[in-house]
């Protein structure tokens, strides 16, 4: 099948999908029982109650609330969070945008270290760098976030003082207009060097815990892949070819070994996105990760189911990009079977 016909049979299916996650989400949020909690005071009469459920359709049955919440979705009004006392399509790409901006630093901080340090080990096997490795990678995979968190919180903040914690200097990033709600990129938008190193300093800490775990996730799997790689005959083909073993890495031996490795990293950033809840609330920013806490803990329904969705659509959208470079790396890949 063409890359082409199958980008767009899938996009067909998409929706078809998001509708059904869409449903299950529905049903299991009102199985914990009605929103109407969040929009209630207790100086409310029983009449007051009444009309608000009428007015949100809260008194019809499941399948009927369930079309009126997607109508509203797909005209953009996704409810109201009693969280941030706003409309969640007000709240939400704010939020989103923070989380976004930490999940990317993440993301960046474990590709890149993964790759390096799977290449570097994959190619040293069983040498005391692949040894060093192979505990980085022990040790990333198995340590709580949180942990990690606390621990370079206690280190470098209260004790040291060296790197802050928030998402910036709210008298510097004061000064740079919003147009993306990423701060670093508004920064460089503006031409505001220092307001762009503010928010760069205060992405490191977080960035880094979030990304230890998945580098050592991507670390593993490139050393794996690489090592297997190493050993087919069509390296020792390259080598007997007089070829140099830095290019017998790099151009042969390497791009093989990024194929299993590519979908773990594309699945990692989902999770990247997912697993931020621990790391906000440490580290004080104001993400979606945080925002979900608190619609937990309040019962805010239409947040949750927001958030749910969202995400949802993240997978999927991810999982389709990772089909297309997996199969534009080998190209023995026939999509669509």
């Amino acid at each position: 099948m063409q890359l082409r016909d199958y980008v767009i049979r899938r996009l067909l299916v998409l929706p078809f999908l998001i509708i059904g996650v869409s449903m299950i989400v529905f049903a299991l949020t009102r199985v914990g029982g009605s929103p109407i909690g969040i929009y209630l005071s207790h100086e409310m009469t029983p009449a007051q109650v009444a009309e608000i459920e009428a007015r949100f359709h809260l008194d019809k049955s499941l399948p009927v609330q369930y079309f009126y919440w997607a109508r509203g979705v797909l005209q953009g009004d996704f409810g109201w969070s009693g969280v941030s006392v706003a409309p969640v399509a007000e709240v939400f790409p704010k939020k989103l945008a923070a989380t976004l901006e930490l999940s990317v630093a993440s993301g960046i901080v474990a590709v890149v270290m993964g790759l390096w340090l799977g290449t570097y080990a994959g190619a040293r096997r069983n040498r005391p760098a692949d040894h060093i490795t192979r505990v980085v990678a022990v040790t990333g995979a198995s340590m709580p976030n949180f942990w990690l968190a606390i621990l370079l919180l206690i280190i470098f903040w209260a004790q040291l003082g060296w790197m802050p914690i928030g998402r910036s200097t709210p008298e510097i990033i004061a000064l740079v207009p919003t147009r993306t709600g990423l701060y670093t990129i508004d920064a460089l938008l503006a031409g505001n060097l220092v307001a762009f190193g503010d928010a760069l300093w205060h992405l490191i800490l977080p960035a880094i815990t979030l990304g230890y775990g998945a580098t050592a996730i991507i670390a593993r799997m490139m050393r794996s892949a690489l090592v297997e790689e190493l050993q087919l005959d069509y390296v020792d083909a390259a080598r007997a070819k007089g070829l140099p073993e830095r290019l017998v890495l790099k151009k042969h031996a390497r791009r093989n070994a990024l194929i299993p490795t590519v979908t773990v990293i594309g699945l990692t950033f989902g999770f990247l996105l997912q697993g931020t809840v621990s790391v906000e609330i440490i580290f004080r920013w104001p993400g979606i990760g945080k925002w979900m806490a608190d619609s937990v803990l309040r019962g805010d329904q239409a947040t949750l189911m927001t958030y749910v969705l969202f995400t949802s659509i993240v997978f999927l959208v991810l999982n389709l990009i990772v089909d297309v470079i997996y199969a534009n790396l080998d190209r023995r890949v026939e999509l669509g079977k």
